[in-house]
């Protein structure tokens, strides 16, 4: 009875030992979790070249054809625009080619027929006037050299004929240039002011053109900026188009890994929205975000910092539904 007492009041090992030997194990456990080597994930985002619809000039939207996420193709109208300026413009320009036409056929034509007939005469007049004149001044000298009258009445019969004489030019200069018109560099100079209008009219007719604004690409509506009824200066922009054929994948990437990246080198990642499927893609371009992005200390003591690189990848092939903003994850 006394030996079965003392086996009861033992105290047992064996449950202090279990209990070391459960922490040493969990101790082992953490320590293999949190220093083996961790795959690390470089998250990317999808990312797609997009262009700018705007217009020429300052405008009011007066219909707009698309909405946000349509698909547009290249020369289809997303918008008319409103610019009564430009008309009234159109209207000044024309009429300056009317007048500067009138210019030009006055210039080629010449003068008149009646002017050209009016200078005839004139000059005809001349000639009859230097002809009584010449018989004058002959009559004259006859009698002076017979001594019947003096040298000054002769000489003013002489005046006289001169006088006829270069009347009778100038209403032949007159008549000339009645029948030939005006003169070369005038002609050139009313051609060249028809052109500078017509180039006028014809600048003012883009300007109309771009109240029509139509697709330059094939591509996705991704905003519209005004709404129906809005002015909009110049240059400022209606709407965006996403090239959705032009998709790429921008990781940002420390400098410890890239050793994994170089241009032309294909990556593999997958993309969350679109199942577990891997894809691959091909690196085009690699740049440092400059001394503003984040730096990560590679020790606690600081002896130098990693950079992050802007690394830019497209896909080899086509891949469904990727849209810009997507996840795209390389491990």
């Amino acid at each position: 009875m006394a030996k079965k007492k003392n086996i009861e009041n033992r105290p047992n090992i064996f449950l202090p030992l279990i209990i070391f030997a459960g922490i040493i194990g969990l101790v082992a456990a953490g320590s293999y979790f949190a220093f083996r080597e961790q795959t690390e994930t470089i998250q990317g985002q999808a990312d797609v070249t997009e262009y700018r619809v705007s217009s020429k000039v300052p405008s009011r939207v007066m219909e707009l054809r698309v909405k946000a996420g349509d698909i547009v193709h290249a020369g289809d109208v997303l918008a008319v625009m409103e610019a009564p300026e430009v008309e009234a413009k159109q209207a000044q320009a024309e009429a300056a080619v009317e007048a500067a036409q009138a210019v030009e056929n006055k210039a080629d034509n010449g003068a008149r027929e009646e002017q050209i007939r009016g200078a005839k005469e004139l000059w005809e007049k001349s000639k009859v006037g230097v002809d009584i004149a010449q018989k004058s001044f002959q009559r004259m000298d006859n009698l002076f050299n017979e001594g019947v009258v003096t040298e000054q009445k002769r000489d003013e019969v002489k005046a006289k004929l001169d006088a006829a004489i270069a009347d009778e030019r100038a209403a032949k200069s007159q008549y000339d240039m009645a029948v030939n018109g005006a003169r070369q560099e005038d002609k050139a100079a009313a051609h060249a002011q028809v052109k500078r209008a017509r180039g006028a009219v014809q600048e003012v007719q883009s300007y109309k053109r771009e109240t029509i604004l139509r697709a330059t690409q094939d591509g996705e509506v991704t905003d519209v900026f005004p709404s129906v009824g809005e002015l909009v200066g110049t240059g400022a922009p209606i709407m965006n188009v996403a090239l959705m054929n032009d998709i790429w994948v921008t990781f940002n990437v420390r400098e410890d890994h890239l050793s994994k990246f170089s241009i032309n080198k294909i990556v593999e990642a997958t993309v969350p929205a679109l199942g577990e499927k891997a894809y691959k893609f091909k690196v085009f371009y690699m740049k440092d975000l400059g001394s503003y992005a984040a730096w990560k200390a590679t020790k606690t003591t600081g002896q130098y910092d990693m950079k992050t690189f802007e690394v830019k990848a497209k896909p080899i092939e086509k891949i469904e539904g990727l849209r810009p903003g997507m996840s795209v994850l390389l491990k």
